[in-house]
């Protein structure tokens, strides 16, 4: 099965080797047929805490590192 890849935001960088992403998706609303935003964060593995503040980058799932951490960055898009 391949492993998903998302595109976000980075919304924090503050800690060592971790950024947070802010994933956007649109979709219909079902019954109104309205286009709706969600938005999910997800923490991400980045070893060279090479991601900045603002920047928008792909995530890609991997195994899990840490409790939270099941994404690994894989650069900038």
């Amino acid at each position: 099965m391949p492993k998903r890849i998302l595109s976000g935001r980075v919304i924090s960088s503050t800690n060592n080797k971790t950024i947070t992403v802010l994933v956007e998706r649109r979709f219909k609303h079902p019954v109104m047929k309205k286009t709706m935003r969600k938005t999910k964060k997800y923490c991400a593995h980045d070893a060279q805490n090479s991601a900045k503040l603002g920047e928008i980058v792909q995530i890609q799932e991997c195994s899990p590192i840490s409790k939270t951490k099941s994404w690994v960055l894989l650069g900038e898009s």
